[in-house]
């Protein structure tokens, strides 16, 4: 598995190097910052000492996504988390909207990477560089999805309790 993951993220890199340095920032967002390109990403996380928060969405077309969005990430809780603990990165699937060659192929070898079988998918890690600096292993610590067992409109409290019981076990290891 290890193995697998190391060759797609040698491809993401070779691949990422001719996507531009994306981000996508929305008054929606309310201050955030979702990087779409995973070495942008890679490079605020290792100067921040903050790991990657990978949302792997259908942004056009899944209910359950916009429904996390609404109730998870435009809530002034996650916000404040998330400035202070992860760097964003999107992942997106769209079925109305075309992404480029790049990025597509990028984003396929995450979902792959992570075995990513349903959306929305969070994955929580760090991307390091190997000692000979050509490839990168993935440090991995934990995958979130919609906050099951919620209270309605609690869903952004159960979501980051989710969260810091996967960086409170990544502590543990």
């Amino acid at each position: 598995m290890n193995n697998i993951k190391t060759i797609a993220l040698i491809l993401i890199l070779f691949t990422s190097i001719t996507i531009k340095a994306q981000k996508t920032k929305t008054a929606e967002d309310k201050g955030l910052t979702w990087y779409t390109d995973i070495m942008k990403a890679n490079e605020v996380s290792k100067t921040t000492n903050r790991p990657i928060f990978a949302f792997f969405t259908g942004s056009d077309w899944c209910g359950w996504c916009k429904k996390l969005q609404a109730d998870v990430f435009s809530k002034s809780e996650f916000i404040e988390w998330a400035k202070k603990n992860v760097v964003l990165l999107e992942l997106d699937f769209p079925r109305g909207k075309t992404l480029s060659p790049e990025l597509q192929q990028q984003n396929n070898s995450l979902q792959q990477t992570f075995q990513v079988r349903g959306y929305p998918t969070i994955w929580i890690f760090n991307l390091n560089k190997s000692a000979d600096g050509q490839k990168f292993d993935i440090d991995s610590f934990g995958s979130l999805g919609y906050p099951q067992n919620a209270t309605p409109g609690k869903e952004q409290i159960k979501f980051l309790e989710d969260a810091k019981s996967i960086f409170d076990n990544k502590k543990t290891k």
